[in-house]
């Protein structure tokens, strides 16, 4: 085993609703709030070139340890962004009580960067759904199309590849709970295996422009596009607006409610800070989702 230093918070950051492509050893779903701290190993897997690799982590006092079929210490540097520097994010940060509250209460809690097919699956899913119930839906998806990676005796699944499920029938999806959601994931990974389009490509755009082209794909609008820029492509400036952070705007920031979606965008993030508004935002929505706040800012 290694261990790569923190600090990090490593439950608050793949059970926030950032990520769906992490799953824990134990069994317990995400939202239970169970099992927090040093026993709790989460497990993802990675492409290598074109190999897969199973990475196995878990949170201790000296950072972040694990076990790999591969050097992991790259893929959790970027998988968990550990370079970020923290304190420089929150110094950007409105020096509001509900910000500084959410800070204190998940310090080390850090942006996802997912492989970006998988984070795009993942939040065409996430339509009207549960943390819990998105995150299920992934593992259905692993464990019906995924393959095989074997480690010191355990299987593994991968996440499917945009081809395997783009041979997937509307009806075996919806078997598996996709719901209403079953033709959107069945089409975006046709439209990605078929290279109509490729959801890296947005790393190259300017924010906006990268937002309107990942509406292209099936069943992605504004707020999914957001989730992927932000939680897979880097823009950490992004403010996807779910129904929480709707819920934090009418309650901490009114001013910034324009009436549409690309105006009360932009507007909360210039109040959370520009550049990092995103990272703001994931700690806003974490600390109040989890019953927190006071309605004071």
């Amino acid at each position: 085993m290694a261990t790569v230093p923190g600090p990090v918070d490593l439950q608050s950051t793949v059970e926030s609703g950032q990520s769906y492509l992490w799953n824990r050893d134990d069994g317990v779903a995400y939202d239970d709030g169970e099992g927090y701290g040093e026993t709790v190993w989460y497990w993802t897997t990675v492409q290598t070139g074109g190999d897969d690799a199973v990475i196995r982590a878990r949170q201790t006092d000296a950072g972040i340890e694990w076990e790999s079929t591969t050097d992991a210490v790259p893929h959790l540097r970027r998988l968990l962004r550990l370079d970020d520097d923290l304190p420089a994010i929150r110094a950007s940060a409105p020096d509001d009580g509900v910000v500084r509250d959410a800070y204190d209460a998940y310090w080390g809690m850090r942006i996802v960067e997912d492989p970006p097919f998988g984070s795009l699956i993942s939040f065409i899913c996430s339509t009207q759904m549960r943390v819990a119930r998105i995150h299920g839906m992934q593992r259905a998806l692993r464990s019906e199309y995924g393959s095989n990676i074997e480690m010191d005796g355990r299987t593994y699944r991968t996440y499917p590849r945009p081809a395997a499920l783009a041979a997937a029938t509307e009806q075996e999806l919806r078997d598996l709970g996709l719901g209403y959601r079953a033709p959107y994931v069945q089409q975006t990974a046709a439209m990605v295996a078929d290279d109509v389009a490729d959801p890296t490509d947005a790393r190259e755009m300017a924010y906006t422009d990268a937002r309107d082209f990942l509406t292209t794909f099936v069943g992605v609008g504004e707020k999914v596009a957001d989730c992927v820029l932000l939680f897979s492509l880097g823009f950490l400036q992004a403010v996807p607006l779910d129904t929480w952070i709707r819920r934090t705007i009418t309650e901490y920031y009114p001013d910034c409610d324009r009436g549409n979606y690309a105006d009360t965008s932009a507007a909360i993030r210039e109040a959370l800070g520009g550049q990092y508004a995103g990272y703001t935002q994931t700690y806003l929505f974490h600390y109040l989702r989890n019953g927190n706040g006071t309605g004071e800012v």
